[in-house]
């Protein structure tokens, strides 16, 4: 699989990862296999508080997380990890699919949650488009996270609400299929846009929305009911 570049990954550099998880066969092995992909495994760290200190020193990407973790749970490194930098973006990679697990990943800014039941070439591929900025989900937990962007949704709306900024005719059309759970590569096809035009407009779109990450937009576009148009 070829990596798209994006912004802060050009073409000619592998993806800066680091790993997390407190068992070191389980940490080692998978570091193992992200560096025989070709990735660029920076850091790893076998506790919370361990995993935010190399985070800060390291810069990785993608942090691959457990959330098990002795000291700070994964849900408050990834808190932290993405506080002090926004543009890291979290892969949970959890013994857990229990829903209240994966929300509470989510909520902390998780951009993707897999199980670890998860095969070799799926958590590469996870970790490559996790990079690019898609949401990447285990199968089935993806529509657990709609359903409760949909559920917040639907809660009275503060008092006051900034405007709203002015997006153009195509980044709305992009945040709609975003809002709907496509990945980049069918909202691409769906429209006959190249990739990187795609995450070119999403890229934009989280600019002039002032938010973080695919699934701070996704929120965002079904609170709008972008989800239900189309």
């Amino acid at each position: 699989m070829t990596d798209q570049p994006t912004d802060q990954q050009p073409a000619d550099r592998p993806v800066r990862v680091m790993v997390v998880d407190d068992h070191p066969m389980w940490r080692d092995a998978v570091s193992r296999d992200l560096g025989e992909a070709g990735l660029d495994v920076v850091a790893t760290a076998g506790d919370g508080e361990e995993a935010v200190r190399r985070a800060r020193a390291c810069s990785p990407q993608v942090v691959v997380l457990d959330l098990n973790l002795p000291g700070l749970s994964g849900a408050e490194v990834c808190r932290q990890v993405v506080a002090q930098d926004p543009s890291v973006r979290v892969l949970v990679l959890s013994a857990s699919g229990e829903h209240q697990d994966v929300l509470e990943a989510v909520k902390s800014g998780a951009t993707g949650y897999l199980v670890k039941s998860a095969g070799r070439d799926e958590l590469l591929d996870a970790v490559r488009r996790t990079a690019v900025g898609d949401a990447v989900f285990t199968p089935g937990l993806a529509g657990l996270v709609l359903g409760e962007f949909r559920r917040l949704a639907a809660e009275p709306a503060a008092p006051t609400a900034p405007a709203v900024p002015q997006l153009t005719a195509r980044e709305t059309e992009v945040l709609r299929l975003v809002a709907k759970g496509l990945s980049y590569r069918q909202i691409a096809d769906r429209l006959v846009l190249s990739h990187r035009t795609v995450q070119n407009h999403v890229q934009n779109t989280l600019g002039k929305l002032q938010l973080h990450n695919r699934v701070e937009l996704v929120r965002y576009a079904i609170e709008q009911g972008l989800d239900d148009e189309i």
